[in-house]
């Protein structure tokens, strides 16, 4: 499987003076063959590249190597671009969103991430230090950190390119590493249900919660603070929101992989498989009031669950979604379903048996039932794809607009 490891460049000042200028010329590049193929509706690599390389070359004085990556960027954006447009995430043809998007070139950020391949890049790991390309030529001795299990990682499984990011005023590599998967275990004991939420972010079937009372309570400061900055509508407050905004998302990242670390190893340990709900579009479902639809709808429910998946592959653990309707409402003991039986969010009291139990407890003794009920039966388990995932706790990085 395919993991993109992050390390952390500890550059001179000369030369992150060199990869910024290599950053901001690769993006104009990017942005002016962004235009051309507007312009000329050539969106495909080799179509653009017709168009566009010589001058790459040339005009903007990029290398072989870095024009023919500055062109590929361009049509993965557009590729992406069209992929959202086809799908409404970016609103119904016609409306104002979707020709805003649609009726003009893409533009690249400044520092928008841009891949190195092995002849741009090369890695001297028992060191902790690259030699990279850049505008200004080839930068040696460019020192990383990376924690010990990142290190092991990239000196076995790295492969194919690496991205320059530049975020906060700190400079990151992120390697592409193809990481064998442990066998499989395709006679698990039994199934450890999960239940997410809001209030306990995760809550297992052997009873066990983690709770997001904290977190919970430094989100609800974060939206706060970002409303309030946006109300004043300044460059300085705008440029603090969304410093704020990513500090927020890597906070949840890194609660997210400890709690997916967490739970996998208990699967692991006692040879049990792993259920999830399918929470596949929960919030197209949901019905909210309005002061609990900016939790739900910033909460990464997704992002945990393919934690957990990606994690448990790498283990060899197998997961199976189920089907979440009603398993907040059925008793794990009878069950009996019926809406009443949720007396509140934390307490679930069977109308039927008179059984009690905390809710989210009883919901994740559901999910394991359900999942059991899956393997054993050789149904099909509709889970989701499982994208391609960045281990570490920085933040994720794309080469779009």
């Amino acid at each position: 499987m395919k993991l993109a490891v992050q390390v952390k460049l500890l550059p001179t000042p000369g030369q992150a003076s060199a990869l910024e200028a290599t950053l901001r010329t690769c993006n104009e590049a990017a942005s002016w063959v962004a235009e051309v193929a507007f312009t000329e509706e050539a969106y495909r690599n080799f179509d653009l590249r017709k168009h566009t390389y010589a001058e790459l070359k040339g005009r903007w004085g990029l290398g072989a190597q870095a024009a023919q990556h500055v062109i590929k960027k361009t049509a993965n954006a557009y590729a992406t671009l069209r992929a959202n447009l086809k799908a409404g995430n970016l609103g119904k043809p016609g409306s104002r969103r979707y020709r805003q998007a649609a009726g003009k070139p893409l533009v690249f950020r400044p520092y928008a991430g841009q891949p190195h391949d092995d002849r741009m890049l090369s890695w001297q790991i028992d060191r902790l230090t690259v030699s990279i390309w850049t505008t200004s030529g080839r930068l040696e001795n460019v020192h990383f950190a990376a924690g010990a299990e990142h290190v092991a990682v990239l000196s076995r499984y790295r492969q194919g390119e690496s991205d320059l990011l530049y975020r906060d005023g700190a400079w990151f590599l992120s390697a592409t590493c193809e990481v064998p998967e442990a066998q499989p275990n395709n006679d698990p004991v039994d199934f450890l249900g999960v239940d997410l939420g809001i209030v306990n972010i995760a809550t297992t079937s052997d009873g066990e919660t983690m709770a997001g009372r904290r977190l919970n309570h430094l989100r609800g400061r974060d939206l706060k603070l970002r409303a309030k900055l946006q109300r004043k509508g300044t460059k300085s407050a705008k440029r603090r929101a969304q410093r704020r905004r990513r500090k927020e998302a890597r906070r949840i990242r890194d609660v997210n992989h400890k709690i997916a670390k967490h739970i996998v190893a208990e699967a692991e340990r006692t040879g049990r498989g792993i259920g999830l709900e399918n929470l596949t579009g929960i919030r197209e479902r949901v019905r909210l009031r309005k002061p609990q639809r900016a939790m739900v709808h910033t909460w990464a429910f997704a992002q945990l669950g393919n934690f957990i998946a990606y994690k448990a592959r790498r283990s060899g653990v197998p997961v199976v979604y189920v089907d979440p309707a009603h398993t907040s409402r059925t008793c794990s003991r009878c069950g009996h379903i019926d809406k009443a039986n949720r007396v509140s969010q934390a307490r679930f009291a069977c109308r039927s048996c008179g059984f009690v139990d905390h809710a989210d407890r009883n919901g994740s003794r559901n999910i394991r039932a359900r999942a059991q009920m899956l393997w054993r039966s050789g149904a099909q388990s509709p889970a989701p794809a499982v994208p391609h995932q960045r281990d570490g706790r920085t933040q994720t990085a794309h080469h779009s607009q």
